[in-house]
């Protein structure tokens, strides 16, 4: 809402409208389209170098950065995913067994804990830290804009159902009989039997 050309004129109801603009960013670049009464200004931005002096940069590189290891840690645990099911006929049939589905479970707590960071950093930036005021205000002398209405797109509800994908994995997996590191297990003993001969 450009607040300043709106208190000019008196504005409200249908004639809020015209001072009505739209901005999307994601995390490397967005779009702002202003509007102050005068008609629409498109005019496109990046975060670097552009907004660095203006937003929370430390906050969004580490949004950054865990998403790189987010997919990093998804990418590792689909690789033993795939040679422990497709590569290891006996060890899907006896459940989750091995160094495959260990890491593969280790990844998918890293995965989703990096989801939940990511989805957390990222909120609160943009509320807390009013981050669409700030890339909305970048750069304007004459006019003051304020927030009018704010929603995610897809790319977040995207992380956020991955993020439960990857708890649920996790879960699943323990359900199945895998012990987690650190645990201790039932019986430690030698138990020997048809499972051994088959490999």
């Amino acid at each position: 809402l450009c607040r300043t050309g709106a208190l000019l004129v008196n504005a409200s109801g249908a004639e809020l409208q015209q001072f009505l603009g739209d901005l999307r960013y994601g995390l490397f670049q967005g779009q702002r389209l202003r509007q102050c009464g005068l008609g629409s200004r498109p005019l496109r931005f990046t975060f670097f170098p552009d907004l660095l002096r203006v937003i929370p940069a430390s906050i969004h590189v580490s949004v950054i950065v865990f998403c790189a290891v987010l997919i990093v840690f998804a990418l590792v645990g689909t690789g033993f995913f795939m040679y422990n099911a497709f590569g290891s006929p006996s060890e899907t049939l006896h459940g989750p067994v091995g160094l495959g589905s260990q890491v593969t479970s280790v990844s998918h707590c890293f995965s989703g804990s990096c989801g939940c960071l990511i989805l957390v950093l990222f909120s609160s930036e943009v509320k807390i830290h009013h981050l669409s005021e700030k890339i909305a205000n970048f750069k304007e002398g004459s006019f003051t804009f304020k927030t009018h209405s704010e929603q995610f797109a897809s790319s977040f509800w995207i992380i956020l159902v991955c993020t439960l994908v990857h708890f649920l994995n996790v879960i699943l997996t323990r359900f199945a009989g895998f012990e987690f590191p650190f645990s201790k297990s039932k019986d430690s003993g030698t138990t020997t039997g048809a499972a051994d001969l088959m490999y």
